[in-house]
């Protein structure tokens, strides 16, 4: 099971960080990515991280303002959120995978999903 937690409301340029506790797998198996939905929108890529934590990935969007980290002792992963934008407001999602960290994009090749947490940012 994965459980987001740390989502609120933050105003323009503020700060957030979300984490995904999870349970029931073995967590260094796993690639993690954060997805996102905002009303009315499919739902997106945010970024990724590989098993190790050695690497990760964002979509363009977020690049610069968002960091993925993971602690592996924990089973937890992160997003951190910096410079946050009205346009960032959406329900976050976190996800696990055993497909290849190059395939990790997209939401079709992950198995594990956490139920969300909602991220509210006002202008």
């Amino acid at each position: 099971q994965l459980q987001a937690s740390g989502g609120g409301l933050v105003q323009t340029g503020g700060s957030l960080r979300l984490s995904c506790a999870v349970s029931g797998l073995t967590f260094r198996n796993y690639v993690l990515g954060w997805f996102r939905q905002a009303p009315g929108a499919e739902r997106e890529f945010v970024g990724k991280i590989t098993r190790s934590g050695s690497a990760t990935y964002y979509t363009e969007a977020v690049k610069g303002r968002f960091t993925i980290s993971r602690d592996n002792a924990r089973s937890t992963v992160y997003l951190q959120m910096n410079s946050l934008k009205p346009e960032d407001t959406a329900v976050y999602y976190c996800a696990a995978t055993t497909t290849i960290y190059t395939r990790a994009d997209s939401d079709e090749n992950y198995s594990h999903w956490g139920r969300g947490t909602q991220v509210t940012v006002s202008s």
